[in-house]
């Protein structure tokens, strides 16, 4: 296995021995581990839905409408909220 040193401020320090506290993870190396893991894991879920967006605009098909015509159609449907 690899070894990596990191630096980091004192507040990041801080949180990540707060975290070893709660006895979750054995060191800091287990808990960024941890975070790396479910950080590729989100990765590849974003991927996911990114290509599951693609193929459904494919499959939506192509509109005749100019863009700013279905902008404005968009626009009359959800009026802006009052602020």
């Amino acid at each position: 296995m690899a070894n990596l040193n990191i630096s980091m401020p004192p507040a990041l320090e801080q949180w990540v021995d707060i975290r070893l506290s709660q006895g979750r993870y054995a060191d800091a190396a287990d808990y960024l581990r941890d975070l790396v893991r479910r950080d590729q894991e989100q990765a590849e879920e974003d991927r996911e839905w990114l290509k599951a967006m693609i193929a459904e605009g494919e499959a939506s098909g192509i509109l005749d409408d100019k863009p700013e015509d279905i902008i404005a159609q968009i626009i009359a449907e959800y009026p802006a909220r009052d602020a």
